[in-house]
């Protein structure tokens, strides 16, 4: 079936406000980010601490625990940082700026979520097997879906 021109600028202005919808709200500045000063790096502290208890950390695993910890806050810092930048700025951003910033952010968490890995990996293989299964549940999708919902209800 062949469109004629009034259905596909229709069509096209229907996908391009979605987007635009989609962007301001996931983009939009002070909205998915914290402006308080250093969030990230209290958000990392309470959860080095609850996986720390979760995982039942043994004196002997406590030396590769905190290298994965010292990862965690490491990326916590660095989101602050980006974060709060992106905060005060945005007020003088362009679309362009907004986006870099965005992406910036992005990338850093993709960054850390690399260094946390190899981390986490050597710790995970010190592990008991009771210890595995608990990992495996605190890192599975529903529980950070859940912690992170948590998190921004506070």
């Amino acid at each position: 079936m062949k469109q004629n021109r009034n259905q596909f600028s229709f069509t096209s202005m229907r996908f391009m406000t979605a987007a635009a919808v989609i962007a301001a709200l996931a983009l939009g500045p002070g909205m998915a980010f914290s402006a308080d000063k250093d969030a990230h790096e209290d958000r990392a502290e309470m959860r080095i601490k609850d996986m720390h208890t979760k995982l039942h950390i043994t004196a002997t695993q406590e030396e590769q625990w905190n290298k994965v910890a010292q990862v965690m806050r490491d990326d916590a810092k660095t989101m602050d940082t980006l974060t709060k930048a992106r905060f005060d700025h945005a007020k003088d951003m362009t679309a362009v700026d907004d986006l870099k910033s965005y992406g910036e952010i992005t990338d850093a968490h993709a960054d850390g979520i690399k260094k946390l890995t190899p981390a986490f990996a050597t710790l995970y293989a010190s592990m008991t097997d009771a210890q595995k299964k608990q990992a495996d549940t605190l890192f599975s999708h529903g529980d950070h879906v859940r912690a992170h919902k948590a998190s921004m209800s506070k």
